[in-house]
Parts: structure tokens; C-alpha cells; sequence
């Protein structure tokens, strides 16, 4: 499932990564935040998307050759001059940050081709020039050697392992300055759902807090508090 809503779009982009996590905790989902994936920049908001898949496995010194590059066919560079408007680009490199996964010009491609992001638990070479890019940016830290010391590209939208996460294709993906978390796909209308209006309510539970309210009673809130936050719902 790659269709979701506007709506749910939307509302991804204006929640946060941890109120995602409490939300599919309580489903049961324990595992879907990145582990050791950062963003590359600044970003005025989310990255939301699909997931669309690379998979690199380890190099072999008779097959990664610079010159394989030209091939139109070869899976990283395929992946890049495919990869689809509005879906996330997430590369499986085994949590291997010691080379680039990509670098600038890749990225630009990918930017121009209309992608809402990228994420690799590997590294990227170019990095400040890429954090500096509109598309988002998330990846394991800078490298500048070429991914062909120790990827093999192989894979293209299949199921893959990104930051110890399992990511099927068309999963929805948000990125924010804390990471990445992983949604499925045919949950994520009820939780872009859910997560806005559990936003609001922190921000109710924030300012109480900053008014100088304890802990017990506002958060978690009992039935007074909640009583308060439905009153001051109605009057925005």
C-alpha cells in the first residue's frame, strides 16, 4: 500500500517521532525507531513517505568495479534513476557506515526525481553539501570511501533491515531531528490519526508544567486534568 491519504501525510508531518513510538507501543510495536540514523540537516518539516527499498549486501572484489557503474542496469544506480515522486528511498547497507551509500550527485537526482527523502543506515560522502538540500536527509554519519569497498548493491524494493528495523515496501516512513521511526502501512491512517490530537493534548500538559503543575495528576492526566484539557479543547 503506497496510496495513503492527504490527510495522513499531513498530519505525519506535523507529529513528532516520539509521540509515534508511544502510539505503536501501545499496539505492540517495540522496534520501529532506527537505531544510529540521524539526519544529514535542518528541516523546516517531516519526511514522510512509502518506503522504496535498496539492499546492499557485502562487496566481492571480482564483481564491485568502478566501471560497473555504467550500466544503466546496475541496482544502485537503477534504483536511483527509478525511484518514484513521493516515496522515501531507504538503503539496507547492515549498519556499515564505514563507506558511502551515495553521495551528492545521487542525492540531487533523487531530489529532482520529486523523492520525499532518503535514509541508509550506512554513511553518505558529500555530506555537508547534502545537508544543505531541501530533501531530507538521514543516514549513519559521514564516509568518504565508495560504497563499492564494502556494498554490493542487489536488491530493489523488496523487504530490508535499516537501523535494526524491518521496512516492507510501502511502509510509511517519518523522519524528524530525533530519527526515524517505521510505520505499517495499513496502520498508518488510524495512528496519523491518533497522534494529532495526543499532540494537542501534550501541549495542553506542557503549559501546565510550565505553570508550575506537579507531575502526578498531569501527566499521566487523571479525570480532572482531562476534564480541564476538554474545556480548553472546546474554546480553541
Amino acid at each position: 500500500m503506497t496510496g495513503f491519504s492527504q490527510d495522513c501525510l499531513d498530519n505525519m508531518k506535523r507529529v513528532s517521532t516520539a509521540t509515534l513510538t508511544t502510539a505503536m507501543f501501545k499496539r505492540g510495536f517495540r522496534n520501529i525507531y532506527m537505531q544510529g540514523v540521524r539526519p544529514l540537516g535542518r528541516y523546516e518539516e517531516n519526511m514522510v513517505g512509502a518506503a522504496y527499498t535498496l539492499r546492499y549486501i557485502p562487496a566481492r572484489e571480482d564483481l564491485d568495479r568502478v566501471e560497473g557503474f555504467a550500466d544503466p542496469e546496475h541496482p544502485q544506480r537503477k534504483a536511483v534513476e527509478n525511484a518514484p515522486a513521493g516515496r522515501v528511498m531507504v538503503m539496507d547497507c547492515r549498519g556499515d557506515a564505514r563507506v558511502a551509500s551515495g553521495g551528492e550527485i545521487l542525492m540531487t537526482r533523487l531530489w529532482k526525481r520529486g523523492v520525499a527523502g532518503l535514509v541508509s543506515d550506512g554513511g553518505l560522502r558529500d555530506s555537508r553539501a547534502i545537508g544543505e538540500m531541501p530533501m531530507p536527509v538521514f543516514c549513519a554519519g559521514p564516509a568518504a570511501p565508495l560504497n563499492l569497498v564494502h556494498h554490493h548493491a542487489i536488491d530493489i524494493d523488496v523487504p530490508v533491515a535499516c537501523g535494526g528495523v524491518a521496512v516492507y515496501p510501502g511502509d510509511l516512513v517519518v523522519g524528524d531531528a530525533d530519527g526515524v521511526v517505521v510505520i505499517p502501512a495499513h496502520l498508518a491512517e488510524e495512528i496519523a490519526a491518533e497522534v494529532v490530537e495526543q499532540e494537542v493534548m501534550e501541549k495542553f500538559l506542557l503549559g501546565r508544567i510550565q505553570g508550575g503543575a506537579s507531575l502526578p495528576g498531569t501527566y499521566p492526566p487523571n479525570a480532572e486534568t482531562r476534564a480541564a484539557y476538554e474545556a480548553w479543547r472546546k474554546s480553541r
